[in-house]
């Protein structure tokens, strides 16, 4: 494996991750999610984007609620349920461990 292909494989084991934390900012729409992930290491597509939308709605972690927009038809605004910021306190728990973990490895 190539250092690209290891980054790669960390970040996709993080996006879930990274979505909940995005989320958790507040109400977004789809476009939202899409344009602060661009502006870090977890850039994605809407391809990858959607479906784990859905798998976090399913898990209840996300709901979503319509809003007319005066820019076209209705919108999709996700937001995080108390069962979705419960769940990403304990990711952030075990983020936090990790870290500390590895820098007590890595001296």
């Amino acid at each position: 494996m190539t250092r690209d292909t290891h980054f790669a494989s960390i970040k996709k084991g993080l996006l879930e991750f990274a979505v909940l934390k995005v989320v958790g900012t507040g109400q977004l729409y789809a476009a939202d999610i899409l344009a602060r992930l661009e502006k870090t290491e977890f850039a994605t597509q809407e391809g990858t984007l959607y479906p784990l939308l859905s798998k976090l709605r399913r898990e209840g972690w996300v709901h979503y609620e319509w809003q007319e927009s005066s820019l076209g038809p209705p919108r999709k605004y996700y937001r995080l349920t108390s069962h979705g910021r419960g769940h990403l306190d304990t990711l952030d728990r075990y983020w936090k461990t990790i870290d500390r973990t590895l820098i007590e490895l890595g001296g």
